[in-house]
């Protein structure tokens, strides 16, 4: 799937799963507008994109600030003259229980993965509209589907970008956009890393996410990355309001590997 000649706005590509989708489009060929309100990561970012041979410029970015959505846009425009395709990447984890909780955890998740996607979408598709061709992916989650206790705003935000998508898809459409989405599951960034560090048994805790896993181990953002390279790729010229998990069967299964196996050997289980 060659890129050459195509422009690129990736939003959270200073680190992770953005970073990785960032190198991938610029080893296409891509050139690559690295977004993120990390400056030092973003021009890290920028600066690995272009030792790829890929023209690549960091903005600074953040996603909730509408002044910055119509900044980043009108930068990509200067430097590179249109815009092919958008992929909203950033957004904040978060768990928490609930009861403690205050208005500030909700209003901060939901105005970067939720608000940002809308907002960098909204004038991003104002170009596309003109010159009537345009991708978006949005990076969702596998809390589209199902979610975790203690997790409300992340799945209430996960949730808003799917169904924001759907919209998208079918408003646009007869301006020759397409408007997908990407469920990652669980992937090897710095949330992994945190997760594993946080455990008290790190080998259990990778075992424990590994037996809920059909495929057994963690993805890589380069994975996810190439799911998101076809579908702005031409290949899947006829995909829109599509929402692809990148998810290794996790939310396929309905009981975990290690409890199947050991069912299955008593002879509970039938096949």
């Amino acid at each position: 799937m060659n890129l050459n000649g195509h422009v690129t706005i990736v939003t959270g590509a200073g680190s992770g799963i953005g970073q990785g989708i960032a190198l991938r489009f610029a080893e296409a060929g891509a050139s690559v507008v690295v977004a993120d309100v990390n400056e030092k990561q973003g021009e890290q970012a920028a600066a690995a994109c272009r030792g790829l041979g890929a023209p690549a410029r960091f903005v600074p970015t953040d996603v909730s600030q509408a002044a910055d959505c119509r900044r980043l846009v009108a930068a990509t425009l200067e430097e590179f003259g249109r815009i092919d395709s958008l992929i909203n990447n950033a957004g904040v984890n978060f768990v928490k229980p609930t009861l403690a909780m205050d208005e500030a955890d909700w209003d901060r998740v939901l105005d970067v993965d939720l608000k940002g996607t809308f907002l960098c979408s909204r004038y991003a598709l104002a170009h596309m509209v003109e010159r009537r061709k345009g991708n978006i992916v949005n990076i969702a989650s596998v809390h589209t589907l199902a979610t975790l206790p203690e997790a409300a705003p992340y799945a209430a935000a996960k949730g808003g970008v799917e169904m924001m998508t759907k919209a998208l898809a079918i408003e646009f459409a007869p301006y020759g956009i397409r408007v997908n989405a990407v469920s990652p599951g669980l992937t090897d960034t710095q949330i992994w890393a945190d997760i594993q560090a946080a455990a008290e048994d790190p080998e259990a805790a990778r075992q424990h996410w590994f037996d809920n896993i059909p495929l057994g181990r963690v993805q890589s953002p380069r994975e996810v990355a190439n799911v998101v390279l076809f579908l702005v790729s031409d290949e899947a010229s006829y995909v829109t309001g599509a929402n692809l998990f990148s998810d290794g069967g996790m939310t396929a299964l309905l009981i975990n590997r290690a409890r199947y196996a050991s069912k299955a050997l008593e002879g509970q289980v039938k096949r």
